[in-house]
């Protein structure tokens, strides 16, 4: 959580004699300061401050009641009426030399404006100051709003630390820049919009041609995979034909086939080289003979239990089988 916050004294900008001051005081010295709605804050080392502050280029404005952190978010104007220029610390106090404008020297000439309430952001747990935002001339510094140190000023300007991460800012990022990102992301989500509306019929296709494609694809690797299975089938039969491979191992040969993608044409260049194993016996094609005189074991248990002789059960055999 990052807040703006002010000083505790009022800080009187006017001379006696009229003239504007050059250098103007931001802080008053710490370690504690004390806040007059009973608030503090803490500033151990002012110089961590003014390091903060020429590490940053951008300058902290002056402007009148801190339109700068109210009215500028809201894109409402937030003119400067001087910018601080550099920092230093005497005794422990903040100084700022301020570079004011022919609006801000008027504006404190003419005491339309009698105090200085500066901004700041602190460490939510422990209070220690840690950059300055910004001033603003003011009559009335350090009343009621810690926020802004201002009488009559809008709600604290709390920032939440996760919004900033989200955002991509810093963790000292104002609720300006907050609006900025924001509206960077509106703009962003506007031509992505626009873009998916009027897609570049260059770089898309309709979805119904998009479809045809596939289901085209689809049918073509159907078809080359029925295509190869054929092929590998008729490769391994032809083989077993060939007397290259035992028929035991049709299976085997299938798989192998069909493992890698050249897995039938390393099986193809086997089979070339490979002799044969196995004469084709012929006995496929060939009718069983009824007239077969040969006994089986039983048969010739039969004749000996018969008392008869093998060739004449075997004779017999065959003019029953007639």
């Amino acid at each position: 959580m990052i807040k703006s916050l002010a000083t505790t004294t009022p800080l009187a900008l006017n001379f006696l004699d009229g003239s504007v001051p050059e250098w103007v005081q931001l802080l008053p010295a710490g370690p504690k300061i004390s806040g007059r709605d009973g608030r503090a804050w803490s500033l151990p080392n002012p110089e961590d401050v003014v390091v903060r502050f020429r590490e940053d280029q951008k300058r902290p404005q002056i402007d009148i009641e801190h339109a700068s952190q109210l009215k500028a978010p809201n894109g409402d104007p937030a003119p400067a009426v001087g910018w601080i220029e550099d920092m230093e610390v005497r005794e422990g106090v903040l100084w700022g030399k301020v570079e004011w404008n022919q609006s801000g020297r008027a504006l404190i000439a003419d005491r339309a404006y009698r105090y200085l309430s500066p901004a700041f952001r602190f460490e939510p747990g422990s209070g220690a100051i840690l950059k300055m935002v910004s001033a603003g001339l003011t009559n009335n510094p350090n009343l009621q709003l810690a926020a802004l140190n201002a009488e009559g000023s809008e709600e604290e300007n709390i920032m939440d630390k996760a919004i900033l991460e989200a955002l991509g800012l810093n963790a000292d990022a104002t609720a300006a820049d907050a609006v900025v990102a924001i509206t960077k992301l509106k703009e962003e989500k506007a031509t992505a919009l626009n873009s998916a509306q009027h897609p570049d019929p260059g770089q898309f296709v309709p979805r119904a041609d998009h479809d045809l494609a596939l289901n085209r694809i689809a049918t073509f690797e159907e078809g080359e995979k029925a295509r190869r299975e054929t092929g590998i089938e008729q490769a391994v039969d032809a083989a077993i034909e060939a007397g290259k491979i035992a028929p035991a191992s049709r299976d085997y040969h299938l798989a192998t086939c069909r493992a890698t993608e050249d897995g039938l044409e390393r099986f193809q260049a086997f089979v070339g080289t490979a002799p044969v194993i196995a004469d084709t016996s012929g006995l496929d094609g060939k009718k069983h003979d009824k007239t077969a005189t040969a006994l089986n074991a039983e048969e010739k248990a039969a004749a000996d239990a018969l008392g008869l002789s093998h060739e004449d059960y075997a004779t017999a055999k065959q003019e029953n089988a007639q």
